[in-house]
């Protein structure tokens, strides 16, 4: 049975774990994550990882099949991730302009964080305009549950807690629970 676990965790978890290094093409990289699965970084901006943060829990969903994604889109995008943060599996966090994670953060399984529409609304600029973004910065010790987004200009104050399938198009105040879409405070903590 070892034998067979071992060959398990090769296949699935070292190999893949190669694999996304190597498609990684982002080459501003500050600091090294725990991986428990694959981590594919990627764009012209800088990243940069704090002290004790993992990437993938081996105990969830999407183990062996997903990966975790981080872009720094242009040469002026930064992705800053604090100390003793847990990245779930299956998230992504997506930065045209800045994104900041405080200490002792959980983000949980296919979360995704984007400060950017992405594309400009105007239909006549969709394909050519630049779209707006604006930095999300998460504070120290938040928790956002699984399947939420967290969208362009939104704080998270210290402590609060975003239920599962949120979508945070606000700013959420320190110290409260709140969730829905869009997310509102449900009640203090």
């Amino acid at each position: 049975m070892r034998i067979i676990k071992k060959i398990v965790r090769i296949l699935f978890f070292h190999l893949r774990i190669w694999k996304y290094k190597t498609l990684s093409d982002c080459e501003r990289i500050v600091g090294v994550p725990k991986l428990y699965m694959p981590l594919l970084l990627s764009g012209k901006g800088k990243i940069s990882f704090g002290d004790n943060v993992q990437i993938g829990v081996t105990a969830a969903h999407y183990t062996y099949s997903s990966y975790n994604y981080i872009l720094a889109f242009g040469e002026n995008s930064e992705v800053s991730v604090g100390n003793n943060v847990v990245m779930a599996n299956g998230a992504s966090i997506q930065s045209a302009s800045k994104i900041e994670i405080g200490d002792n953060v959980m983000i949980g399984i296919n979360c995704f964080l984007v400060d950017t529409d992405g594309h400009d609304l105007d239909p006549q600029k969709r394909m050519t305009g630049i779209p707006k973004s604006s930095q999300i910065t998460i504070k120290k010790n938040v928790v956002i549950f699984y399947n939420s987004v967290v969208l362009k200009g939104v704080t998270i104050g210290e402590n609060s807690v975003i239920g599962s399938c949120s979508v945070v198009t606000k700013d959420i105040p320190p110290n409260v629970f709140a969730a829905g879409n869009p997310a509102r405070v449900i009640r203090n903590l």
